[in-house]
């Protein structure tokens, strides 16, 4: 793999893209501000002394997508077709995210766009909220997805789906020389959850589930510990055995199953 920006004697200059068919670019980045709940509120509420905080934050978004040009030295000036930002407030993580998506009909990527879109769009938030919050952070800026151009498409969320069931060692059905005859079901968490959760894996006796599937081993992770609720969480992804799996999956003595988030940003 090389460096597109740096030319045969290493040296950085823009890359010629005039002799590039033009195609269909799309990306979309992500990030976040984490603020106090206090501040948070008073977001939700209208109540901040500079005013409509989101509205403002997404205009500075649009703006800096279309004047990445004037802030990354290397980027081209491209005539966007469409930016749009949009806002979550996450009251459980204490936290904005942001999230950026760019469009143009031409012949280089839209990724820094929509980077420099949410990096501005969090900056605006920062610079609208710090009167009242000086500690904010911002963190877990990244892309998610960009379509076309040749290097193909990406997905971030794809990408760590498959590292995830990799990262699944396959269980025996049937054997556990650890436990003898009564064989567990092997518990794991990856990733951004390993993190909040404070564990790696955990096991649980067959018989503590009430249904034998996927959500029968989160309601029985939740009755034996109520910080197992995050697992509900709409963005937690499952597998059992390397092989993706919902709520219906069905659970056997000796499965492993994982437990993993798409996003771990942050």
């Amino acid at each position: 793999m090389t460096l597109t920006h740096l030319n045969a004697r290493g040296e950085a200059h823009m890359v010629d893209v005039a002799d590039k068919p033009e195609s269909r670019r799309e990306a979309r980045a992500r990030g976040r501000i984490r603020m106090q709940p206090a501040t948070l509120a008073l977001l939700a509420e209208g109540g901040l002394p500079k005013g409509d905080v989101l509205a403002t934050a997404r205009i500075a978004g649009i703006q800096a997508a279309k004047r990445t040009h004037e802030l990354i030295p290397l980027c081209h000036a491209l005539a966007l077709s469409k930016v749009t930002l949009d806002f979550e407030l996450d009251s459980t993580q204490g936290c904005v995210w942001v999230e950026a998506f760019c469009r143009l009909n031409g012949r280089t990527g839209v990724e820094m766009e929509a980077l420099t879109a949410v990096s501005v769009a969090c900056l605006t938030l920062y610079d609208m909220c710090k009167a009242v919050d000086k500690a904010m952070i911002i963190d877990g800026v990244q892309l998610e997805e960009k379509r076309g151009g040749r290097s193909g498409d990406f997905s971030r969320q794809a990408q760590q789906t498959q590292e995830a069931a990799a990262d699944v060692q396959p269980a025996v059905r049937g054997e556990n020389p650890l436990h003898g005859e009564t064989p567990v079901v092997s518990v794991r968490f990856l990733a951004e959850l390993r993190e909040r959760l404070g564990t790696e894996q955990t096991e649980l006796d067959p018989a503590q589930l009430a249904v034998a599937d996927i959500a029968g081993v989160k309601r029985a992770l939740m009755a034996a510990d109520p910080r197992y609720a995050l697992l509900e969480e709409g963005r937690v992804l499952a597998a059992c055995n390397q092989i993706m799996a919902t709520d219906a999956t069905p659970v056997a003595p000796g499965d492993e199953v994982a437990f993993f988030p798409p996003v771990t940003g942050g």
